[in-house]
Order: structure tokens, then C-alpha cells, then sequence
């Protein structure tokens, strides 16, 4: 079986291919079918007078669009037919499954359709060039990034997503039956990737559903998400982790434009920008000053302690206006407003950052704190306690320095291709109002 993208190769031999009925043109001397798969579309044609196509020319006066076909045909080269300047001519077809009825909607023109019409028939919505485009070119990023790590010593694990406690924040975990007890679904591998580096494990990284119990109906928040995480020892500093961030995604970047460069730009009307590293990077304080000298952007002191949806938007113009560069690292965050396993320093200074890309957060990183009697007080101030006991115990005999992060790849996807919200870079979004398909 040949992918349409193959049949160059083939010309003039015989192959068999399937895929969706994309076209039909039954005109009075021939009939044209525009067969299509996930690799692209080819024109399949059958000349009417001819006594050999008479079962093949019945097949096709009852064939419905969106039907699927096994077609066995020879491949020609064919410079007057548009479609990539090839057609098949079939020998023999076998229609696989019949479309029964009018699609819900013209998934070709979203243009008038509601969003969650698409997404409560997101097994048409996806049947787009667009949309299998976008997860092809959302699996080629993950791939890239994933080679990065592999090729510098990383090892890939899987951890658990059933918890017997809630782990960061009980507050946002979903609750679930566990035979006769309670258990949680995971927030983030965060625990289980701390304790590998325990266990001796120096590098790790895991790409897994993550789960968030909080009510937020935005652009980019989803109640389960795939987040790419990434966790190593004996770091110096958080310097570290940030450095190897930028070099995994610069990597991942240019690797993906050289695949997916021009198409990019023709479906999606953006560009791949592969950044240079190191990613400039400033302190909150800082920044908060050069929004308000540079933009006029005055918010109170209070709100200060983090950054604001619209400060985060605003990053992206100060991060290529003082820089030229899309990314911007921002450090020194105040400790309160972070989980209680980011380290701090001797002036209780925050060891972690955010990285924001065009304007939207994409990850929260860290030096950890690996000292068991640190790591215990932190816990105290938080008011955690036998919660995360379990969690407490992976430092009591040794654990090397470390630090990490973790990125949303849909939210990445999102970014990478200008797409409005995290709802259409999910395969299946997951929000406070949805649970189907």
C-alpha cells in the first residue's frame, strides 16, 4: 500500500492506494474521483467508453463524497492535471466504507461554524488539511525535542497518573474512586520525576497527560493537557536548566522549519523564527519598569508579584524590541507565589523563572530544593503536611542538586501556528464544559 505523497516514484507502475473520497466529477466521457490521504490528494480518472471500465463507471455513479476506497491503478505522469501533474488509472476499485449521509457540517469552510459544533464532531473537524497539518507539526516539534534530550543522555520514563494523594494543590486536583479509598489525578509528574533523580537517575524527561481541576475558560487552559517534562542532576544554578531549555527548543525549531517551513507559511500565514541562543532574560521588577517607561503600562504595586495576562502579551513586543528575540526567561520571582520545592536562595530570593514566547507564558522552571530539612520547612510554610510526606521521604537519604521545567505542547502548538486557543491543538480538548467526545 503507497501514500499519495510516494506516487512520484512510481510512474508507470501499478500500486494500490487508499483513502477518502475527496471529489467526484462525473462527467459525460469521463469521471474524475480526487482520492485523499493524510500525505495529500491525487486525481484518479476513467474513460467512459472503454468496455474494460463498465463495472468501474457503475462503482462511481453510486459513490459518495467521503466515502473510502482501495484503488489499484497505474500511476501516470500527466503534466496537463493540476493536482501534482499525475493520475491514476484504475484496474480495479473497492470501495471500504460508504459516507451514508450529509456531513454536519463543510469541515473544507469553517468559516460560519461554530466552534463547539466542531468540536462535538471533531472526527470531521480533523478530516481538514489544516488540522491534520497542525498535529503533524505538532508531533514533529515533540519529536525534535525529544532527540535533543536523547542525544545529550536523557532517559525517557513514565510515571504514574493515579495518586494516592492530592499532589500540589488539593484544591485543583480531580478527585477520583479507587476501590475503597480515594485517589487523585496527577497535576504533573513533578514528584515522580524528583524522585528518579533520587533514585540515580541523572537525566529524565516525560511527555504525558497532566490533570487540573480549576474552573478557567480561557484561550489556553484546558482541564487535561500534554505537558513535555523535563527533569536533571547536578545542576550549579538555574542557569542550567534555562540553558538547556533554549538549546532544546532552538534545536526543535530549526529542525521542524526545515520540514515545515513553507508549508507554515502558506496554511497557517506565519513563519517558524528558529531563535539564537542564549534567551535574553530580566528580572520581574525590571520589567514591570520598562512596560511603564517604554508603553505606559501602569498597573498597583501589589499586582506586581507576578505577571498579568496583559503583561505577558507586552513581553512579546519588549522581548523584540530590547533583544529581537521572541522569547524572554524572567527571573526572580517572588517565593510565596511559587511551589514550596523550588529552591531559594540565602536571601530567600526565588531559584526559577517563567519563559514567555510571543506573549504567553509556556513554561514554569526551577532549581529544586534537594535538602531534606529546606525542603521540609518549605513544605510547613506551605501548609502541607502528611499530603506530601510520601513526597518528602525521596530526600531523607541523598539527592544531587537539580532543577527542571515543563512545557505545554498544546499550548506550544498554539504559538507555533497562530491558532486562537488550546481547544483546536488538542486532539480532544478537555475543558470545564466539555467531557465528549
Amino acid at each position: 500500500m503507497k501514500k499519495i505523497k510516494q506516487l512520484n516514484e512510481y510512474f508507470g507502475e501499478e500500486v494500490v492506494i487508499s483513502g477518502f473520497v475527496d471529489e467526484i466529477r462525473n462527467l459525460k466521457w469521463v469521471q474524475f474521483i480526487v482520492l485523499r490521504d493524510e500525505t495529500g490528494k491525487v486525481q484518479i480518472t476513467i474513460e467512459k467508453s472503454e468496455e474494460a471500465n463498465k463495472e468501474l463507471v457503475e462503482i462511481v455513479d453510486n459513490l459518495t463524497i467521503e466515502s473510502t476506497l482501495k484503488i489499484t491503478g497505474k500511476v501516470v505522469e500527466s503534466p496537463k492535471v493540476k493536482l501534482n501533474g499525475m493520475e491514476i488509472i484504475p484496474s480495479k476499485i473497492e470501495i471500504t466504507s460508504v459516507n451514508k449521509g450529509e456531513l454536519p457540517f463543510n469541515y473544507k469552510d469553517i468559516s460560519t461554524v461554530n466552534l463547539d459544533t466542531r468540536l462535538d464532531y471533531r472526527y470531521i473537524d480533523l478530516r481538514s488539511e489544516k488540522n491534520i497539518l497542525m498535529f503533524q507539526i505538532q508531533s514533529t516539534i515533540v519529536r525534535y525535542m525529544r532527540e535533543y534530550l536523547y542525544n545529550n543522555g536523557f532517559t525517557e520514563i513514565h510515571t504514574p497518573k493515579l495518586l494516592g494523594a492530592a499532589s500540589e494543590s488539593g484544591s485543583e486536583v480531580f478527585e477520583v474512586k479507587y476501590f475503597d479509598r480515594s485517589a487523585y489525578l496527577a497535576q504533573s509528574p513533578q514528584f515522580y520525576k524528583q524522585m528518579a533523580l533520587a533514585s540515580g537517575f541523572g537525566k529524565i524527561f516525560e511527555v504525558a497527560p497532566c490533570f487540573r481541576a480549576e474552573n478557567s475558560n480561557t484561550s489556553r487552559h484546558a482541564t487535561e493537557f500534554t505537558s513535555f517534562d523535563v527533569e536533571f542532576a547536578y545542576i550549579d544554578n538555574f542557569n542550567d536548566v534555562m540553558d538547556l531549555e533554549a538549546n532544546m527548543l532552538a534545536y526543535a525549531l530549526e529542525k521542524t522549519s526545515e520540514i515545515y517551513k513553507e508549508k507554515i507559511k502558506e496554511i497557517f500565514g506565519t513563519e517558524i523564527v528558529v531563535p539564537k541562543t542564549p534567551f535574553p532574560k530580566m528580572r520581574l521588577t525590571d520589567i514591570y519598569k520598562e512596560l511603564e517607561e517604554r508603553y505606559d503600562y501602569k498597573i498597583e504595586e501589589s499586582e506586581k508579584t507576578d505577571l498579568t495576562t496583559e503583561a505577558e502579551r507586552l513581553c512579546f513586543k519588549l522581548a523584540k524590541d530590547k533583544f529581537d528575540s521572541e522569547f524572554l526567561f524572567v527571573i526572580d520571582f517572588p517565593a510565596e507565589k511559587r511551589a514550596f520545592y523550588h529552591m531559594r536562595d540565602e536571601n530567600g530570593i526565588l531559584q526559577g523563572y517563567d519563559l514567555i514566547w510571543r506573549g504567553v507564558e509556556i513554561t514554569t522552571g526551577a532549581q529544586r530544593e534537594h535538602r531534606y530539612e529546606e525542603i521540609v520547612k518549605n513544605a510547613k510554610e506551605k501548609g502541607l503536611g502528611e499530603d506530601v510526606k510520601f513526597y518528602l521521604d525521596f530526600f531523607k537519604h541523598g539527592c544531587p542538586p537539580h532543577g527542571g521545567f515543563a512545557i505545554g505542547v498544546d499550548r506550544l502548538t498554539m504559538l507555533l501556528l497562530g491558532i486562537p486557543s488550546v481547544k483546536e491543538t488538542q486532539f480532544l480538548f478537555r475543558g470545564p464544559n466539555r467531557l465528549n467526545p
